[in-house]
């Protein structure tokens, strides 16, 4: 059964990898064509990606170790000698992309809801959920297309600090609507800690990696001695999300975090010898990442989409342009900056999924009426944003010039 499924799965991914190519052809990214391919593909098209296969433990610990992977490429640019002079800047815009999104999303759905007569409670969980971003889409633009310039730079780190934001003002609201609907409240404290805990567990085993990789007598041994605590980094994260009430650890800020400890342990040269050998793992890695976050969405639900779900994907899309536009202004980051990082930041829908799954998990004793509401919404908005985001995150770096051959390319 097991070798079935693992056949299964790669001829997806070379199906996925041949989507891919066709859509660079026609001038898009090929992560819509893999994303496309995943909806196809899966278990709401032609089930080759079957549900069973989406639900097996094996599955599960091959995607957790690489979105590990995938967090290598933005752990690893997250130096602190680059960050010193812009880290003020990415930290303000991260800050006010992610709450003017809250803000904005909150604002319309209880105006709305008012009207409809809807709890305006349900409101809060939207703008929650709307806070996050799922980096997998806009990282592969820039791993494929070799983006350079002051919005790729920006973004990079942002990817790390966004979902911390993004998953501690959700967290605080789940728990907040909990109290008042439920007799059960959820800990804001221990919710928090479940939050930032892939970032001192990642840290931690990165550190560790550091060290060892400087003892390394060649190359070799050092890569080698990475990829053998990468894979306990990830199998430690899996032990831990095994345990908590709640599997919500993050496995990519988990990747990110270790690759950020080591890289600023070991010499630039290592580095850049051990990244260009990642690089193509990472291209794997980012495939079977976004099949994952396609294959469980139903495209039928593109012809049943509502007024909620078009509101909530322009407004979430108005707060995160706007948001980054502020924060990239009060700062005096680069105009391109300002004007285009915000169409980078609209992919959602990974993350959306498991923010959803949890508020739905939450409202579906006290609330059903509402958790049916909020899983429609954001179920069709998942699969109606993510062609449109994936769409516009190229254009904003076609846009800001970042796309080598544009001759506008900013040097690093």
């Amino acid at each position: 059964m097991i070798f079935l499924q693992i056949l299964r799965l790669l001829a997806v991914m070379v199906l996925a990898f041949g989507a891919g190519k066709l859509a660079s052809k026609l001038k898009m990214p090929a992560i819509l064509g893999w994303l496309i391919a995943g909806m196809v593909l899966g278990p709401h098209a032609l089930n080759l990606l079957d549900q069973q296969t989406l639900d097996a433990a094996w599955f599960g610990s091959v995607e957790h170790l690489l979105e590990c992977v995938a967090g290598l490429m933005i752990g690893t640019e997250l130096l602190w000698k680059k960050l010193r002079s812009a880290g003020r800047q990415i930290l303000v815009t991260t800050v006010t992309e992610s709450l003017d999104t809250f803000a904005v999303v909150s604002l319309v759905f209880a105006c709305v809801f008012r009207i409809t007569g809807v709890p305006v409670y349900l409101a809060f969980l939207f703008g929650g959920i709307a806070l996050a971003t799922a980096p997998a889409p806009s990282l592969s633009i820039v791993n494929e297309l070799k983006t350079n310039g002051p919005v790729t730079r920006t973004l990079m780190p942002m990817a790390a600090l966004d979902d911390l934001v993004g998953a501690t003002v959700f967290f605080v609201v789940v728990a907040l609507v909990s109290a008042q609907i439920s007799s059960v409240g959820i800990p804001v404290a221990g919710i928090l800690v479940l939050v930032f805990l892939p970032v001192p567990l990642g840290g931690a085993m990165g550190f560790l990696a550091g060290r060892r990789m400087c003892r390394a007598r060649t190359p070799r041994q050092a890569f080698g001695t990475m990829l053998v605590l990468l894979a306990a980094t990830a199998g430690l994260g899996a032990l831990v999300n095994a345990l908590l009430p709640v599997p919500v650890l993050n496995f990519m800020l988990l990747g990110m975090s270790f690759s950020a400890a080591f890289a600023n342990c070991i010499p630039e040269a290592l580095l850049e010898n051990i990244m260009r050998v990642m690089n193509p793992v990472i291209g794997v890695g980012l495939i079977v990442v976004i099949l994952n976050l396609g294959a469980p969405l139903d495209y039928h639900l593109i012809f049943g989409a509502g007024i909620y779900t078009a509101v909530y994907i322009l407004a979430r899309a108005v707060g995160k342009y706007s948001g980054a536009y502020l924060g990239a202004a009060v700062t005096g980051a680069p105009k391109t900056v300002r004007n285009f990082l915000g169409f980078t930041l609209l992919p959602h829908s990974g993350v959306s999924l498991v923010f959803t799954g949890i508020a739905v998990s939450v409202l579906s004793g006290p609330a059903p009426e509402c958790a049916s509401i909020l899983q429609g919404t954001i179920a069709a908005a998942a699969v109606i944003n993510e062609v449109i985001a994936v769409f516009m995150a190229k254009k904003g770096f076609e846009w800001a010039g970042e796309l080598p051959g544009t001759g506008k390319e900013v040097p690093a």
